[in-house]
């Protein structure tokens, strides 16, 4: 069972249907792995249903009827992006959960990997105007990604092997969290490949003696 889990404020705006994209996607995906979560994911569901049998139906009126379906009519679609052309492709490897698969259409050792920096590839699965991305990640035995600091808030939640930072050791199903406040470097178990989805607001911005001059170069 996971040990690292998104924050209740979190869960309780994916219980509500509030949570963005990319984070409904990690919990749906963390609650694969944890039945804590799916324990007190079931209480938030059971209290809010409980509090909307105490609210009195209110009558609405057919302008304010077609003033939400106007607004609903004319709310933009968020277009996943392109996939990334076709590198790396292995057969075999563990599952996905499903919420992922669907979206990435294959298994993990099925899938196109697509290099970012030394040792580290991903699949991007979508990205928003502002530069938040969701995207899945390997990290290779035994490499580190950069060292890094966050524009905003980043959720990594590990699908096979695991990875260790300054707050500890993630294996599958866990979640970490980070923002402008964390400094660290994810290193992969040396055993194993590290595969996570991420989940960033922004790009992060590279810390390192050497790797901080790119930051007007490298978009990661």
């Amino acid at each position: 069972m996971s040990t690292h889990h998104p924050d209740d404020a979190l869960l309780l705006d994916y219980a509500a249907g509030a949570a963005a994209q990319g984070p409904a996607l990690l919990v749906a995906t963390h609650l694969t792995f944890c039945p804590h979560c799916r324990r007190n994911l079931a209480a938030m569901e059971q209290v809010g249903a409980a509090l909307m049998e105490t609210l009195a139906p209110q009558p609405v009126s057919a302008d304010a009827r077609q003033r939400v379906m106007a607004m609903l009519e004319d709310e933009p679609r968020i277009e996943s992006a392109a996939a990334p052309s076709p590198v790396t492709a292995i057969t075999g490897g563990p599952a996905l959960p499903r919420a992922v698969r669907e979206l990435v259409g294959a298994e993990i050792g099925a899938l196109a990997w697509q290099p970012v920096l030394s040792g580290v590839d991903q699949i991007l699965i979508d990205q928003t105007p502002d530069g938040g991305r969701t995207r899945l990640m390997r990290i290779r035995a035994g490499r580190a990604v950069p060292r890094h600091t966050h524009r905003g808030t980043e959720l990594v939640c590990v699908l096979d092997g695991g990875f260790s930072d300054v707050s500890g050791h993630y294996g599958p199903g866990d979640v970490a969290a980070a923002d402008d406040a964390v400094d660290h470097q994810p290193t992969a178990d040396a055993d194993r490949d590290c595969i996570c989805l991420a989940v960033t607001e922004a790009p992060v911005r590279l810390t390192g003696r050497f790797w901080r001059l790119l930051n007007p170069f490298v978009r990661f």
